[in-house]
Order: C-alpha cells, then sequence, then structure tokens
C-alpha cells in the first residue's frame, strides 16, 4: 500500500460500551503499509501545550490497559486531538491500534506532559524541527500553533524518512498551512521545510545529521550556521537519532533545557519507537 494514496475512513460506526477514559476514533488514514494516523474526541477538561504528549492504548488480554506515550499531532486549540503512529505486526499495541476503525474507542489519560514546548526554549530567531519517521508527530503540532511563529522569525522543519511514501503526512500537513485560516499569513515567508529520504532517491537525500554536519542544510536554505545566539531546536526519533543530535547541537554551541530551566534546544525522551 505504499505506492496508493492514503485511504481514510470517516464512515458512521455504532456506539460502543465505554472503556475507561474512552474516547471516540472520528477518523482514521493508513498512509503506507507501515504509518497511519487517526482523530479521537477531544476531553473537555484537557488542556495541553502544543508538543505534549499523553498516555494513549486498549484494553489488553488480561483485562488491564495497554498504554504507551503518544505526542498529541493536532494544536492545543483544535476541538480533536490527532495522532501519527507506526505499525507494528507484533508489537504489543500498535498491532492492534492499527485496526481502530471510526466508531472504536481508545484508552486516553488526560495528563499532558513533554518537552517540547515553547517554554522549555530561550528566546530565539529562529526554531529548528528535528525529526525521523513518526518523531514528526508533536512538530504538527508545533506547525499549527499561532505562538511557533509569533516567538521566531524562521521555522526549519528537518524530516527523514527511509522513503518518500514516508513523507506524505508531513507534506500535505506543511502544504496546507499556508492556506489555513488561522495561521496562513503567519506562515507565508517563515516557514522551511526540509524532507529527506535515505533509502529512495528524492530531491534532498541523507539523514538530519548528515545534513546538518556537512552544512548541505544551511546551503540549500541560505542560512547561516547554527550558534547559541540565535538558533532553538526540537528533537525527536528514535533514541539514536536523539543522542546523535544531542551531540551535533552541543557541538554547535547550544544547551539543553527543559521546562524548569529553558534553553537553547530540547529533546522527548518519551517518544514511541519501533517496538510499540
Amino acid at each position: 500500500m505504499t505506492e496508493a494514496a492514503p485511504m481514510t475512513d470517516t464512515a458512521e460506526r455504532p456506539a460502543k460500551p465505554h472503556l475507561p477514559d474512552a474516547q471516540i476514533v472520528t477518523a482514521v488514514t493508513h498512509w503506507t503499509d507501515r504509518l497511519f494516523s487517526f482523530r479521537v474526541t477531544r476531553p473537555r477538561s484537557l488542556r495541553f501545550r502544543s508538543g505534549e504528549f499523553v498516555m494513549i492504548g486498549l484494553m489488553g488480554d488480561t483485562g488491564k490497559p495497554l498504554l504507551r506515550a503518544y505526542s498529541i499531532a493536532s494544536p492545543a486549540w483544535d476541538e480533536e486531538l490527532e495522532f501519527y503512529s507506526i505499525k507494528v505486526p507484533d508489537g504489543p499495541l500498535t498491532s492492534r491500534l492499527q485496526h481502530i476503525q471510526v466508531g472504536d474507542e481508545i484508552i486516553l489519560r488526560p495528563k499532558p506532559v513533554g518537552t517540547l514546548v515553547h517554554d522549555a526554549l530561550l528566546p530565539g530567531k529562529r526554531l529548528w524541527l528535528l525529526s525521523t519517521g513518526t518523531g514528526f508527530a508533536p512538530f504538527a503540532s508545533l506547525l499549527r500553533e499561532p505562538e511557533t511563529y509569533e516567538k521566531y522569525d524562521q521555522v526549519i522543519m528537518m524530516h527523514t524518512c527511509r522513503e518518500v511514501a514516508e513523507l506524505e503526512y508531513g507534506r500535505q500537513l506543511v502544504a496546507s498551512l499556508e492556506g489555513d485560516p488561522l495561521i496562513g499569513e503567519m506562515v507565508a515567508g517563515k516557514l522551511h521545510y526540509y524532507p529527506t529520504t535515505t533509502r529512495e532517491e528524492f530531491h534532498h537525500r541523507g539523514r538530519v545529521t548528515d545534513n546538518l554536519s556537512s552544512g548541505k542544510v544551511f546551503a540549500d536554505l541560505g542560512l547561516p550556521k547554527m550558534n547559541p545566539a540565535e538558533d532553538r531546536a526540537m528533537v525527536c526519533g528514535s533514541l539514536a537519532f536523539n543522542v546523535d543530535v544531542k551531540t551535533l547541537l552541543e557541538g554547535f554551541g547550544l544547551r539543553e533545557g527543559a521546562n524548569s530551566e529553558p534553553k537553547e534546544f530540547v529533546v522527548e525522551k518519551a517518544f514511541v519507537g519501533d517496538g510499540i
């Protein structure tokens, strides 16, 4: 299904008995045979900052909830919640979650947390959003957040996947921004989208780390080399990716921050990887 157009399920389905902390699935889109996104109802009491994550899941065979941390891909102002996920055939959660349909229920613990928030960064000129695979999810939230464009003169979204089809969720989201009635005028001229692939031919190739360390991304976008006076960064990917990017950013002179101590970059340590 990697070559086919994304398939979205929005048909109505009958309501089912409520799970604890249940939310109803309102849409499901299968982007490839390994990636899907879905939207669910939002609890009225849920307040979160764009970039945060919550625990979601399904009931396990033991009768206990099977939960994992998922970044909220929708912005804080959205009336629904969106999530972006990998499919793992033998994953405890995604082996089941990938089969959800509109009208089904998921468990959602309404206690958002996370480090990929504006409050964890010192003021700067440019914001770099660095991700691989479904690590794009928190940035899908931040890219649709007005505060992102109010705080920064330039926003650079770097996203690396193995194949072109795996970039489609992010590509469509970015393409929709300039026409967005809420933030369209704010995005124009500020957002630089830099998608790359590692296993398939594409106009930009290579890993985020390679394109940063070689300086290629700076040359391609006409931007200066990262420096701690002007640049801020957020990182979300696999553990190995996070470690490599952290080392690279520190080499540029940036320091890792947190909600309690804002600095020049932050890393999401709760990212859900291939084993979910």
